[in-house]
């Protein structure tokens, strides 16, 4: 991923430093348990932790005359601690060092995300609750609908998050698993206990059952989490893109005193950081394809899976980060504007209370069919000659004879919408939180 959509605490997962790192951990303690176990002398073990040195650069120079990064990375290794590097790596294979590394930066990649999560949460918590009773007009299909508060609004897209999470925590726990069982998954050259002591130091569970690599149904099990959560962030970031429009203007992205909107006219001022995370969401749902694809490899390993990963693995897990926290900056500074979603409500001239009415008619007695045609001879007349649509049903003796003026009024009340908002912000804040 490229500078500008990285955020340092992602990139250093993936690293070369990270990475070498996070390997030589894997032979240290694989090396240690060899030890412990009788395989290898005490002494040797001790000498490698103590020896070892970690050369970057001298690692990609052997690996260009080698083309094996982890031969390379075993040579430097050597290299530097000299005659009991022969201990290292013994009855393993390449796929042990990379496939369990890659699942600690996953791991740790997983962590970053949901510490984003956290913070996106936070802000929508916040701005819900700061306008938890805010009227504003629900939409369908684009169309004005009926009134919600601006923060049940809100709260649903708190809640997408909060299953995200979820989701995602079990996505963690399914990738965080350790191979190292050798050549095939036979474990014919190394006792699996070594693999047993490995999984515990580095976080891990054992992987029930290998071949040469761990299975990539895990992998695009994860990747797709990280799509469901994007689709979150891109829904999110649409709805304040709409509501920002010029003739919605409901909220606005923050906007610094220094900052232009455009080159060309002064006025501007767009909804770039929500159109930004919108772009980013598309890259991420990008990396399910080539992952569930992985996952049919030629019998018990080929690499076809690695060069994909090498690039999804960091960009998907450096992307979705970094819009996790541009959102959470975008939610947290939203300049919100309650006489614009007043203004906006009052539009249809009372059409937002078709339902209402016919319900209320229903319930009087008269059929649905007849109330629902009823009610829409004046909701038609308001949309082609304009006027106010309860002022008209009011004056409908048909209708005052069931619903008297005080009732119709009572009926049109926004306030009605508002009546179980605590109760909808319990099911998703949790009681005492609302």
């Amino acid at each position: 991923m490229i500078p500008r959509y990285t955020r340092p605490e992602m990139a250093a997962i993936w690293s070369d430093d990270a990475r070498f790192q996070i390997w030589f951990e894997i032979e240290a303690h694989a090396c240690d348990a060899m030890a412990e176990l009788g395989f290898i002398p005490k002494a040797a073990a001790k000498a490698i932790r103590q020896k070892a040195r970690i050369d970057p650069d001298h690692i990609r120079t052997l690996e260009a005359e080698t083309k094996h990064d982890v031969i390379a990375f075993l040579d430097s290794l050597a290299h530097h601690i000299g005659e009991e590097a022969r201990f290292i790596h013994q009855g393993m294979t390449s796929s042990d060092v990379l496939d369990t590394c890659l699942a600690v930066q996953l791991k740790q990649a997983g962590g970053l995300l949901q510490h984003g999560l956290d913070k996106l949460m936070a802000a929508l918590h916040q701005q819900a609750h700061a306008h938890k009773t805010t009227p504003t007009i629900g939409r369908s299909h684009g169309i004005h609908a009926e009134p919600l508060s601006f923060g049940l609004k809100l709260a649903g897209h708190y809640a997408a998050f909060v299953r995200g999470k979820q989701r995602l925590a079990t996505a963690i726990d399914e990738i965080a698993t350790c191979k190292l069982s050798g050549a095939v998954g036979s474990y014919a050259h190394i006792d699996p206990r070594i693999e047993a002591y490995v999984a515990e130091k580095m976080g891990l569970a054992v992987e029930p059952h290998t071949t040469q690599v761990i299975p990539r149904d895990r992998h695009a099990m994860f990747f797709a989490c990280l799509a469901s959560i994007a689709g979150s962030v891109e829904n999110l970031a649409t709805e304040i893109r709409h509501l920002q429009r010029t003739e919605v203007g409901e909220v606005r992205e923050a906007f610094g005193a220094g900052q232009k909107g455009s080159s060309a006219m002064p006025h501007k001022r767009n909804p770039i950081l929500a159109e930004n995370v919108t772009g980013l969401a598309r890259i991420i749902r990008a990396s399910i394809l080539p992952t569930l694809e992985n996952i049919t490899l030629w019998h018990e390993r080929d690499i076809s899976h690695s060069s994909v990963e090498r690039v999804i693995a960091p960009d998907a897990t450096i992307a979705l980060d970094f819009a996790l926290h541009r959102l959470a900056q975008v939610i947290a500074t939203l300049d919100i504007d309650p006489q614009a979603m007043a203004d906006n409500l009052g539009q249809l001239r009372g059409l937002i209370h078709s339902q209402a009415l016919m319900l209320a008619l229903t319930a009087k007695g008269m059929s649905r069919q007849h109330a629902y045609r009823l009610i829409q001879t004046h909701a038609k007349k308001t949309w082609d000659e304009g006027g106010d649509f309860v002022a008209r049903v009011t004056a409908d003796k048909e209708i005052t004879a069931l619903l008297p003026a005080d009732e119709i009024k009572t009926l049109c009340d926004i306030k009605r919408h508002m009546q179980h908002v605590d109760m909808i912000f319990a099911r998703v804040f949790g009681k005492g939180k609302a």
